[in-house]
């Protein structure tokens, strides 16, 4: 099985706008352009969980071999404790042939990142870089399960290798 790697960038809007938008303070002009939504009206809050041994992982970082995507609902997220990693594609990418995965981006997150996901996009994790387990306030459709699509990566001739050493190490990373 190969093994297509992807580098983690900061997140920033920019960057994050084919997949979902961040959250800005209620001051700022661009609140409230972009809105949630609840296809089946079932906004649900919690407290979620992603362990790092629930994946795969090399010394370069944590191997993706599925993702899923829910198009009922946005997904809005807050990393609480600890550095962590999200993989995501856009809606419209298929996750079927080794050149879709081209269209795959790994996002370095650190305690207090939020991010929302646009309808559709395909995504794994957060999963924790440097704890045991990563705690995130979670904002999505309380029947998430019913409509909560996988692809199985392996379908396509290779799982996705996050690289996360570099960002890891570099001193500038956390400027968000």
């Amino acid at each position: 099985m190969q093994i297509h790697k992807v580098n983690t960038q900061l997140l920033d809007p920019s960057a994050w706008a084919p997949f979902g938008w961040l959250p800005v303070r209620d001051t700022d002009p661009q609140d409230g352009k972009a809105t949630l939504a609840f296809t089946w009206g079932d906004p649900h809050l919690n407290v979620i969980s992603h362990r790092r041994d629930e994946v795969e992982w090399t010394p370069e970082g944590p191997i993706c071999e599925v993702m899923f995507h829910h198009w009922t609902h946005t997904q809005a997220l807050l990393v609480l404790n600890c550095e962590a990693v999200v993989v995501v594609a856009p809606p419209n990418c298929k996750l079927r042939e080794p050149a879709d995965l081209g269209q795959v981006r790994a996002f370095l997150l650190v305690p207090g990142s939020s991010f929302v996901l646009h309808q559709g996009t395909w995504h794994w994790g957060p999963f924790p870089t440097t704890a045991d387990k990563v705690d995130l306030f979670n904002v999505q459709g309380r029947r998430y399960a019913e409509d909560n699509e996988c692809a199985d990566l392996q379908r396509t001739g290779a799982k996705v290798g996050v690289l996360v050493g570099e960002m890891r190490s570099s001193p500038s990373r956390g400027a968000e």
